[in-house]
């Protein structure tokens, strides 16, 4: 299939998640390029909602964002998601590779795309009292995003339901053991390089 069947494809997963995502797992339809495609335009979209939704739901200074930085608000959580569910259900016999995780995951960030985009344009017109159909629909948004990696994920690794929603649970907790780790291990290297200098510095005044 050509880019934009791909891409017209992701909309149809969208819409119809049971049939869609049998298709990108059995029928090799998912492609791992539009998935990185819709991680990308899913951090454009959540940078140009922090810079550019109406004053009256954003709570940002836009002169002070990071652009650069709010990639990491995105990307490293969603390649953490893909790391720990596969780490996870390699032990729980699932069926997905780490390249199905990936595609799964990607497919079920569209619809963050399909409620940001119109969501900005309608936080630029509403009034504060009108400010709850903008929370109604980014709300709406997520909703729509945890049902499509619930179906996804139970799909990929043809597990049960609740197994699906165990696995789910259980992911995040293994992200949040990662992030301890992780910054455990850093400040624990802090500490290493900061000891090494103090001692470095002993050694060259005591000479």
């Amino acid at each position: 299939m050509s880019l934009i069947k791909e891409l017209k494809y992701s909309l149809h997963v969208a819409v119809r998640p049971f049939d869609g995502y049998w298709d990108l797992k059995y029928e090799n339809k998912g492609r791992l390029r539009v998935a990185l495609l819709v991680l990308l335009a899913v951090t454009i979209t959540m940078i140009l909602k922090r810079q550019f939704a109406g004053y009256v739901v954003n709570d940002n200074y836009p002169l002070s964002l990071n652009s650069i930085n709010e990639f990491k608000y995105i990307v490293l959580p969603f390649l953490l998601w893909c790391i720990s569910n596969w780490s996870l259900t390699t032990l729980m016999d699932g069926e997905g590779k780490f390249k199905d995780i990936l595609i799964a995951t990607g497919y079920a960030m569209l619809p963050l795309i399909l409620v940001n985009i119109p969501n900005i344009l309608l936080s630029n017109v509403i009034t504060l009292r009108e400010s709850s159909f903008y929370y109604l629909l980014d709300s709406f948004g997520v909703i729509w995003f945890v049902w499509l990696l619930f179906i996804g994920t139970k799909t990929v690794h043809q597990y049960s339901v609740m197994k699906t929603l165990m696995t789910m649970l259980l992911t995040l907790v293994v992200m949040g053991v990662v992030i301890f780790l992780g910054l455990l291990f850093f400040s624990l290297i802090q500490q290493i390089i900061s000891f090494g200098y103090t001692l470095f510095q002993e050694i060259t005044l005591r000479e």
